[in-house]
């Protein structure tokens, strides 16, 4: 069995051996968003329209300085590069703003569907209320009750108490020889009349 090379080991990574050019595509997304978000703007087609108007101008009339004559080949070659790099990264920013759109949907969904069960449960949990509510004593039930029992204790009170009935005049307690609670005297004292002071 042939023994493996030192530098070939099995059980580590294999080093690169080309020169890699890393890109964080992050980073390069969001320079060409800037990028995109700038090729949109007011201040971008104002500076653009003074540069091409400057560069006409110069090349019409100051002929000492003339370094694109009237075709403008070169005006045209640097709107054709801008055109080709500004197209890609205005695509690569729509795609980004989509990637941003679709998550916050994905977001928007699970929200709405959060809300809904949310609104489901709450829905069950009234449901559940009123039937209980429809075994307990209500506000209107127990405001009754007490009507009535306050009324019957109001007849309660308005009955005469066997106290009232009996009425002790002040002849009466001026026999003290009498007993209050021997009707036979009381009697006498009543047929023979008022006594004689």
């Amino acid at each position: 069995m042939p023994e493996l090379l030192p530098r070939r080991r099995l059980d580590q990574p294999r080093a690169p051996r080309r020169l890699a050019f890393e890109l964080d595509p992050e980073a390069f997304a969001r320079f060409s968003e800037r990028i995109a978000r700038f090729l949109g703007t007011g201040r971008f087609l104002f500076w653009q329209s003074l540069f091409v108007t400057v560069w006409i101008v110069l090349n019409l009339f100051a002929l000492s300085l003339q370094w694109d004559p009237y075709p403008f080949i070169l005006l045209n070659l640097a709107f054709s590069t801008q055109a080709a790099y500004a197209a890609p990264l205005i695509l690569l920013a729509q795609n980004r703003q989509d990637d941003r759109d679709r998550v916050s949907l994905e977001e928007d969904r699970q929200r709405a569907e959060q809300t809904k069960a949310d609104t489901e449960y709450l829905a069950r949990e009234l449901a559940a209320l009123r039937i209980a509510i429809g075994e307990v004593a209500t506000r209107d039930y127990l405001r009754g009750e007490i009507d009535r029992l306050r009324a019957d204790l109001g007849k309660k009170r308005k009955r005469p108490k066997l106290t009232d009935h009996i009425h002790l005049d002040d002849e009466d307690l001026s026999h003290p020889d009498e007993e209050l609670g021997d009707p036979a005297g009381r009697d006498a004292r009543t047929r023979n009349g008022p006594p004689n002071r």
